[in-house]
């Protein structure tokens, strides 16, 4: 990758893609967005590493209601094809300045010529926040947004705990408290624990917020005061 080239690297959860169905409200907004942004300035370059959303959830219940004893390998496919259909839509909306496609394996030969390279899940044994985190160290990138329903890390799980509160940044060592460092099927945790472990070792920026808040994910892409929460170097 050219030196001169910006590139971030947008780890875009499937629950802002598909939460019920394909949320075309929100594509009609985050695309023009991310057009405009990027030409603003010649050298930069997104890297989006879509999630399943809706549909793997619906196909993985399916799975687990059909089988006695599923697999959790099995599972974890079903969800990666879910984020590879959501991958193949983003790459046909940013298809003129998209030159590959869509990328399945992050550590393959790969040469990104566009301005928008689309990227969806690899293989069991993690999500694509990890996927994410790779390609961030393939190609430079110094951080990662982290896109999806939750506006912020916090403290303990909102849902479950009324008294915890919003984390506005975070070191990677109070992080890894938070997430631990091996892959757990079907725990819920701000950042998937192999992504939080691999980002701490290259002392990652990754920052944190609620993607369907259009006006937010501006500020964070211009540098500007944003909700969310940072984690990395303090």
């Amino acid at each position: 990758m050219d030196s001169k080239s910006d590139v971030t690297v947008i780890s875009l959860g499937g629950s802002i893609v598909s939460p019920n169905q394909v949320d075309t409200d929100f594509l009609k907004k985050f695309i023009p967005t991310i057009r405009e942004w990027l030409q603003e300035k010649d050298s930069r370059k997104v890297i989006m590493v879509t999630g399943g959303g809706n549909p793997a959830r619906v196909y993985q219940s399916a799975y687990k209601e059909l089988t006695p004893t599923p697999d959790h390998n099995a599972s974890d496919w079903i969800g990666i094809a879910a984020t590879r259909l959501n991958g193949e839509l983003l790459r046909a909306l940013f298809s003129d300045i998209c030159d590959n496609m869509v990328v399945t394996d992050p550590t393959a030969p790969l040469k990104f010529t566009g301005k928008v390279l689309i990227a969806a899940g690899w293989k069991p044994g993690f999500s694509t926040d990890n996927d994410a985190v790779v390609l961030a160290e393939r190609f430079g990138a110094t951080r990662v947004l982290n896109l999806s329903n939750i506006a912020y890390v916090y403290t303990a799980d909102p849902k479950k705990d009324p008294t915890a509160k919003p984390i506005e940044s975070i070191s990677w060592e109070d992080m890894l408290k938070i997430t631990g460092t091996e892959w757990v099927p079907g725990k819920h945790t701000p950042l998937d624990p192999v992504a939080a472990k691999r980002g701490s070792e290259l002392n990652l920026e990754v920052i944190t917020a609620l993607g369907g808040d259009i006006e937010n994910l501006k500020n964070i892409l211009n540098n500007k005061a944003y909700k969310g929460t940072k984690i990395g170097p303090q």
